[in-house]
């Protein structure tokens, strides 16, 4: 037998990949690029991805270990796919076997073979014109079943009252036979129909219609309420009549159940589903239901851009500027960025709709790069909310409310409408503080004042989970004096139960929604009608349709206005804008009131009033004379240690690499920016100290060049075995 090797992808951090002997007796036509393999690596066993195979090596053969099993006969993992993740690879400065993890379920990562997705059913044989002798109602109401659906899964059955012996029995007739079956997307019998678009939408729709068949991006830029949701099904329809798949990205807080039912009774095909809140095995099926084309419309989360689809028409982003579409550990990807990489790759449109569009996305439109379509006026006969700047600068508060705000909250109440309070911020106070001597309850791990939950009381770190017992004495002075200070959702959900007593309150956070069940049970009855106040975190305010709510107050909207974050404001606007739109739809009118005590920041009076657009518009302004991204690119390096002396002297080392090649190799380049190295703003976290150093350019290629050479540099640094550190491409978080 011929000597070759099999190149293996392995998931681990170094930028190279690994040679293996074939496992003993298979030969070089068995192994396919896309297949998986285990591998022993040092003292793990990995399931890696195959790349190819070669003939010759440079690692010397008695070095070689030969591969413990091939999993798969066939490739998992497309040509066009690997080809995607070389690229994504080479974009993040990331390992490829790691990228590559991404591409499959967890399952599959672990060894399971696809088959593990199946689940145990019976199928109808005998011809639904049968009349067999059946005892019992049950018996007879289960062959109806049968007639009316051939292939039915086991858990299907028992959740509707039918027992193993009822099947087992039908099984004996010769009825029905046991099958092992990938479970079938839900369709519904008659879908709902399309809604009547108005000018707007069907000009939006005809002009992306337009591009279905090759790569274009569109930023479909509408206001909220606007009806974008409805021109993507529509456009999703048309993709679905050329026989083709479409996948609809959305953010993980705006995958509620609205958003999933509106797509699954609108149309006669599969739906498929892919989030956090599934096990691994439902991951695994709604993954295979892709893969193999059964289901024709793929809604999922960040990681679903990964998911092969056969037949992809589209891809729609919904909420495009959300920043969790960006990883924020581990392989530091854009889903957004990467789903245009994928799009170009498969000659498709991609759809990136938003109310408020990050500057990103809003200067490719307006430099012509991608099509950009509007729509300005809110579906039916909604009006857009009256919006209202409230300055509680040395006003007098009731429980954290001014007087006009409670007024105006009392109004809309009598009218019988809900109201939404918006706090970002859990908890019954960000602060517990000792009136004495000044003492602060703050975390022993991080560079943060502990949060006050009283239900149940304790005192928490939202930044590392540490939990402590509420202290009722001082520490340091021993003074019983110790209170509260500042308010969370917690705490305005008290005062508004005191000061409207007939009102129902409901609080929707992390807190008080932990599980899907919860989350459903809490909408269902808000939806029911009939006044209430909603008290909650942008978990309220992202992606819900609040019919009957036609007020909303905004408590602290004043966050984001002064961030160390270049893109602070524009975060904090896109925020406020969302939480605004809840507010009157339909043919309910909304208000929305803004506390504040800086009534006079101009850039916030432009959002006011002008509109978030407006507002985008004087920040790219400020960004292009500033050359900060749009206009230029942008990567950081971060470092963390629990030596804070490592951790600075890990970046100072970076920093100076840098700048030692840029001095050999960067001539002729693009200019290369260095800012830092300098401390996070909360530069201990979790017990480590955090610095960084942020790398500017304005030519991407010239950034990628310096990123390569500093990667490979700090893979070889000795000495700083104890930090961790990444490299954060095009970074959506700057503190």
């Amino acid at each position: 037998m011929s000597f070759f090797v099999v190149d293996v992808a392995l998931p681990v951090p170094l930028l190279r990949t690994f040679d293996y002997l074939p496992v003993e007796g298979e030969q070089q036509s068995d192994y396919q690029a896309g297949q998986r393999v285990r591998a022993d690596f040092g003292r793990q066993l990995l399931t890696g991805i195959v790349l190819g195979t070669r003939t010759t090596t440079e690692v010397p053969q008695n070095k070689l270990k030969p591969l413990l099993a091939r999993l798969d006969d066939v490739p998992l993992i497309s040509e066009g796919d690997l080809s995607l993740a070389r690229w994504m690879a080479d974009y993040y400065h990331h390992s490829v076997g790691d990228v590559l993890e991404h591409w499959i379920p967890a399952m599959l990562r672990r060894g399971a073979a696809l088959t593990e997705a199946n689940e145990s059913g019976w199928q109808r044989i005998a011809p639904n014109d049968s009349d067999p002798v059946l005892r019992g109602d049950k018996q007879k109401a289960l062959w109806q079943r049968f007639i009316e659906q051939t292939d039915i899964l086991h858990s299907q059955l028992t959740s509707t009252g039918f027992s193993l012996a009822q099947c087992r029995r039908l099984a004996e007739l010769e009825l029905i036979r046991e099958t092992h079956q990938l479970p079938q997307p839900l369709i519904p019998a008659t879908p709902k129909p399309f809604l009547t678009l108005n000018g707007e939408q069907e000009k939006a729709l005809t002009l992306m219609k337009n591009e279905l068949g090759k790569f274009r991006a569109c930023l479909l830029e509408g206001v909220t309420g606007s009806g974008k949701t409805e021109v993507y099904l529509q456009l999703i329809d048309a993709v679905i009549q050329q026989g083709k798949q479409a996948l609809v990205l959305v953010p993980e807080i705006g995958l509620t159940p609205q958003t999933v039912q509106r797509f699954q009774e609108r149309f006669s095909v599969p739906v498929a589903l892919l989030h956090s809140g599934l096990n691994d095995r439902e991951r695994l099926q709604g993954w295979r239901q892709a893969k193999e084309g059964v289901a024709r419309i793929l809604i999922g989360t960040r990681s679903a851009v990964f998911t092969p689809l056969p037949d992809l028409g589209l891809i729609i982003l919904d909420e495009e500027h959300d920043g969790s579409f960006k990883q924020q550990d581990g392989l530091r990807y854009s889903a957004r960025d990467f789903a245009l990489v994928r799009a170009h790759q498969a000659k498709v449109p991609v759809l990136l709709g938003s109310a408020t569009p990050s500057l990103e996305t809003l200067h490719n439109a307006l430099s012509g790069r991608y099509l950009h379509v509007k729509l300005t006026q809110r579906a039916g006969n909604a009006k857009p909310p009256g919006m209202k700047l409230h300055s509680i600068l040395h006003q007098p508060m009731i429980s954290g409310f001014a007087e006009p705000v409670l007024s105006a909250i009392k109004q809309h109440l009598d009218n019988q409408k809900q109201v939404l309070v918006f706090l970002n911020r859990r908890g019954f106070a960000p602060l517990l503080a000792c009136r004495h001597c000044g003492w602060m309850a703050e975390c022993r791990r991080c560079d943060a004042r502990l949060t006050l939950h009283q239900y149940p009381p304790h005192l928490h770190c939202h930044h590392c989970d540490h939990q402590q017992p509420v202290v009722h004495t001082c520490p340091e002075c021993h003074s019983p004096d110790v209170e509260a200070v500042g308010q969370g959702t917690e705490r305005i959900e008290e005062s508004l139960c005191e000061l409207f007593p007939l009102t129902p309150v409901r609080r929707v956070d992390r807190d008080t929604v932990r599980t899907k069940q919860a989350f459903d049970e809490l909408f269902n009855d808000i939806h029911q009608g009939g006044s209430c106040i909603l008290v909650g975190t942008q978990m309220l305010a992202k992606g819900h349709h609040f019919p009957d709510v036609t007020l909303v107050v905004i408590l602290d909207s004043d966050a984001g206005l002064f961030s160390a974050d270049f893109r602070g404001m524009e975060h904090s606007a896109q925020l406020i804008e969302q939480v605004a739109g809840r507010a009157g739809r339909a043919d309910n009118p909304g208000d929305v009131w803004i506390q504040t005590l800086y009534a006079d920041h101009p850039q916030l009076n432009l959002l006011i009033d002008n509109g978030y657009h407006a507002l985008a518009l004087s920040m790219l302004k400020e960004r292009l004379e500033q050359q900060l991204p749009p206009y230029s690119h942008m990567a950081m390096l971060r470092s963390e240690c629990e030596d804070k002396r490592l951790s600075r002297q890990l970046t100072d080392q970076a920093r100076h690499m840098l700048q030692d090649w840029l001095r050999q190799y960067g001539k002729g380049n693009a200019p290369v920016t260095l800012l830092g190295p300098f401390p996070a703003i909360m530069e201990r976290r979790n017990g480590r100290f955090r610095y960084q150093l942020q790398i500017f350019c304005p030519e991407r290629k010239s950034l990628h060049q310096a990123l390569d050479a500093l990667v490979k540099q700090l893979q070889s640094l000795k000495g700083f075995n104890k930090v961790r550190w990444h490299l954060d491409v095009d970074p959506v978080d700057t503190l």
